[in-house]
């Protein structure tokens, strides 16, 4: 049968969770017939029969066909199922939020082993991964004893092709073109990409070895809008700019009041754009992945499985735009202005110095993966042994260029600046100069930022990371059937040791022609030979701006990159060390019921014993006067319990528990050892903790993990191999969340400059701390439904979707108590319409999150967190599939995606008025064909 076929090809690996292939004649009480269905809808029935054959409470998707998941990636497949959700970052889905809790909490394997990280920390880029050598993703919402390196919020385990299990040789190619709708909005970049993929499967020597190999490239552009605001702070005319002074007698001053200007007064206690930083912003993603596995299987009995994968990443971003310091630099806000509301939102500026950015980032990573899994059964013992190894070089560059009318924000010319708020928040402005003249613009520091490191300010700057994560691991175990309807028993261990590396470089660049200059008051036109079309910045009212490659001119040898001293540089890098061994038994129930129900399910445990540490540098002054070398260390024990039922009844009903203590490991930057301290010599007489010479900030390498005892339970109605019903409850309480506080720490051994050995060698720093935890709970409904079950007149047609809720009473920030969780929405939902029958197929879905907080990168690559709107994401695709003749197994496609257009936007959590930063990404369009035999 087709569709059993299809099952069979996505069988989980060892060590995954064994879940059988579906029957569909099984899967439904109203299937009475074969059925060959293909396409999505194999893709639907193969994901409902893994989450009805479960023994835990799982979400799945499959593939529709060799090479070819639901989506154009990882994330907007799994995104789309009950209770998870992605977060876009440059317009691509990329991280994903499991039941409320920010990627930190979730685990992802492949093929059931712990992978590496492109990021900073755990939570898993899956644009790393090509979803056209994905099988399926099954995301394990309730955790069991066997399932090594799981979450607190839920396990996600991406499955490749086993050859052997597919049983017959095949050869798929898919390509596709695509276009964004904004167009090219820079120079020198472009608003087409194309991907193209290929995977062969074969069996060889009497179907007991299996090869399967595949390779996938993209290249594939993004080109959006981006407004981003410095803040809003509240306009004061306590100043003689907006102010009338009113002096006090005395010949301080800081002494005198002000009254208002009569302009002004209408302004006073208001709301005010403090500065812009808005771009039009290019990104190029290229991304080539290959993957192999080798299945030999020279006995029943004995099965041996080589894989590898490895992925190179390439990721340039293009950024060009004006930064314009308004309230909070030096320009002056004339009469004429209009409050709206509370908020300054129309008028002019004088005195305006904009800093022309021509900026890039660059992120480059190569991703390394690869195991060999043994299992030998013999008499109702089953052996396995698997050993993996997976490894991760990234390397960034984050570069900002400078140009302006002179050097310096007390010199000009200086424009004037009309400005007005628009319905979305964003603004525009209406410039007198002429930012596209290279004749009036050159390289310079504008506003003279940095001229504590560079004489007469930066001129750019650049942040350098490097990040190395490296991760072995060993695991064994042994099962024993213990006889019909006895189940049967497991137990095992697991070795993983991972070490995760961040080197930090960063320069201030200075122009040389500036360094040469005695007073350091030089500006310098950009090369001709340099120079690109004019940007233009249409959205922001703004006609145009020069042009250039930012990393080319960087590199030219124009500039000195003077290498930045600051404490922060060292008090930021770090390297961590873990070392897990895993320990687990395991129960698995098979009791049959009366009148044919069954019970089902699995009961366990692991000990968990994690030995950590981090090697860093304790840095003070900037330029640095102290470094030294810190480390510390910490091994801490958990018992994780865990319980999963499932009642399997009459009627296509199921019923489950699932009971389990879980754990996620703290941040990797988090536990940093490195810190920034300060010491104040005048204070090294004093022997009282608040007068204590030491203070500073910085990681803690012995975090304890987030522990959660948690409740699941789910009611299941089943009516055919791809429709059902399902309604799901959940409740967490974290034992402890990770906050920043401040607390006591010991400066022995680290050195004193400037005065006598101190009294005191205790200090208080702002160091991550476990502290109180709290409770998460929410409600998942759910349902697939194919209306061929209502009448046999629509067969082909049918929908899917989801809504979730989640509420939580934990506080991520004692000193905000408003501050929501990390990537909590408390409202999920999702819906898919589908036709699909004799090779023509339709698709249209939607996607929806409520507002969360959201995880953006701030200067550099550190982590900065926004309050983000609300978003709703519609997506469609129309194809057909050749199903005779010369053209057989030829398919093509049209997608669209985001629609609507839908933008992302944050904004200040004093007002949602105020918006942070809006990104309009436009619709992405793309074409293509798959063909296979």
């Amino acid at each position: 049968m087709a569709l059993a076929a299809a099952l069979a090809l996505f069988a989980a690996p060892a060590f995954a969770q064994e879940t059988p292939a579906a029957d569909p004649a099984q899967a439904g009480d109203a299937a009475q017939e074969d059925i060959v269905v293909t396409g999505f809808r194999a893709s639907l029935a193969t994901s409902v029969a893994t989450k009805r054959q479960s023994n835990q409470i799982v979400e799945s998707v499959s593939a529709e066909d060799i090479g070819k998941l639901p989506d154009n990636s990882i994330a907007e497949a799994i995104a789309r199922l009950p209770g998870l959700t992605a977060q876009r970052l440059d317009g691509r889905a990329q991280v994903i939020s499991v039941r409320g809790l920010s990627p930190d909490f979730a685990a992802t394997l492949l093929n059931g082993r712990e992978q590496v990280t492109t990021g900073d920390n755990r939570g898993v880029e899956f644009d790393q991964y090509p979803s056209e050598l994905m099988g399926a993703v099954d995301v394990y919402k309730t955790p069991y004893a066997g399932l090594i390196g799981q979450g607190l919020s839920g396990t996600i385990n991406l499955r490749t092709i086993r050859p052997l299990d597919h049983g017959k040789r095949v050869l798929a190619a898919n390509v596709r073109g695509e276009i964004v709708s904004p167009g090219k909005l820079n120079a020198g970049t472009t608003d087409k990409g194309w991907r193209v993929s290929a995977t062969y499967v074969d069996q060889f020597a009497n179907d007991t070895l299996g090869v399967m190999i595949g390779v996938a490239h993209l290249t594939s552009p993004t080109q959006f809008e981006r407004f981003n605001a410095w803040g809003y702070p509240t306009f004061e005319t306590n100043n003689d700019t907006y102010g009338i002074r009113n002096t006090q007698g005395t010949p301080d001053a800081a002494d005198d009041t002000f009254t208002p200007r009569p302009e002004y007064a209408a302004a006073n206690g208001a709301l005010i754009i403090g500065g812009s930083k808005p771009y039009v912003q290019s990104d190029e993603l290229e991304r080539t992945g290959a993957m192999a596995t080798l299945q030999w299987r020279p006995d029943p009995a004995l099965s041996i499985t080589l894989d590898g994968y490895y992925s190179r990443f390439r990721d340039e971003q293009t950024l060009r735009g004006i930064e314009f310091p308004l309230y909070w630099g030096n320009a002056i806000l004339n009469p004429g202005y209009t409050v709206t509301d509370g908020i300054i939102t129309d008028g002019t500026w004088r005195n305006v110095k904009g800093v022309v950015r021509n900026d890039a980032n660059l992120r480059e990573a190569d991703l390394y993966s690869g195991g060999l899994n043994v299992t030998y059964e013999a008499d109702g013992w089953k052996l396995l042994g698997d050993l993996s190894y997976s490894r991760v070089d990234r390397e960034d560059k984050v570069l900002e260029t400078y140009a302006g009318t002179s050097r310096g924000a007390g010199n000009g010319p200086y424009d004037v600046l009309g400005f007005g708020a628009n319905d979305d928040g964003t603004y525009t402005f209406d410039p007198t100069l002429d930012y596209a003249n290279a004749g009036v613009i050159q390289l310079t520091s504008p506003q003279g930022w940095g001229a504590d490191n560079t004489p007469g300010g930066q001129d750019g700057f650049l942040n350098n990371p490097r990040t190395t994560d490296e991760l072995i691991a060993f695991r064994g175990a042994v099962q024993r059937e213990l006889g019909p309807d006895a189940g049967k028993i497991e137990f095992g261990a697991n070795y993983t040791r991972r070490d995760k590396t961040l080197d930090l470089s960063r320069f201030y660049l200075g122009l040389k022609a500036n360094a040469a200059a005695p007073a350091h008051d030089a500006s310098v036109p950009v090369p001709s030979d340099q120079l690109l079309d004019p940007t233009a910045l249409d959205f922001l009212g703004i006609p145009g701006m020069i042009s250039y490659d930012p990393l080319k001119l960087a590199y030219s040898g124009i500039y000195n990159f003077n290498a930045a001293t600051d404490a922060n540089l060292y008090a930021f890098g770090w390297s961590v060390s873990e070392k897990v061994l895993t320990g687990y038994g395991r129960y698995d129930i098979e009791a049959e019921m009366a009148d044919g129900a069954s019970l089902a399910g699995d009961i366990g445990v692991q000990v968990v014993r994690v030995d950590q540490s981090s090697n860093g540098l304790a840095a003070s002054g900037s330029p640095v006067a102290v470094i030294t070398d810190v480390s510390d260390q910490v091994t801490y024990t958990h018992l994780l319990p865990s319980m999963n039922l499932v009642a399997r009844l009459n009627g296509g009903w199921s019923l489950r528990l699932g009971v389990a203590r879980q754990l996620a490991r703290p941040r990797m930057d988090q536990m940093r050892a490195s810190i920034n301290f300060t010491y104040d010599a005048a204070r090294a007489g004093n022997t009282s903790i608040n007068f204590s010479p030491w203070g500073g900030s910085g990681g803690n390498p012995r975090l304890r993990p987030w522990v959660a005892d948690s409740v699941d339970v789910s009611v299941e109605k089943y009516f055919g191999p791809d429709s059902y019903v399902s309604l799901a409850g959940y409740y967490k309480y974290l034992e402890t969340y990770i906050y920043q506080q401040q607390l006591l720490y010991d400066f022995s051994g680290f050195p004193v400059t400037g005065g006598p050995e101190p009294l005191l060698r205790q200090g208080v720093v702002s160091i991550f701390q476990n502290g109180q935890g709290g409770h998460l709970y929410g409600a998942e409904a759910a349902f697939a439904l194919s209306f061929a079950t209502l009448t046999s007149a629509l067969d082909g047609f049918g929908m899917l979707g989801s809504l979730s809720y989640t509420e939580s009473g934990i506080t991520p920030d004692p000193g905000n108590p408003a501050q929501p969780l990390p990537g909590l929405s408390k409202w999920v939902a999702s819906g898919t319409v589908y036709f699909e029958k004799s090779g023509f197929s339709a698709r249209a879905s939607v996607r929806h999150r409520s507002g969360f907080l959201a995880e953006l990168s701030g200067v550099g690559t550190d982590r900065i967190q926004r309050l983000a709107q609300a978003e709703t994401i519609v997506d469609a695709q129309i194809g057909y599939e050749f199903q005779s003749g010369a053209l057989q197994g030829l398919g093509l496609q049209l997608q669209a995606q985001n629609l609507t257009d839908e933008p992302f936007s944050t904004y200040d959590p004093a007002d949602e008025r105020l918006t942070i930063d809006y990104q309009r990404y436009g619709v992405r369009y793309l074409l293509g064909a798959s063909y296979r035999f």
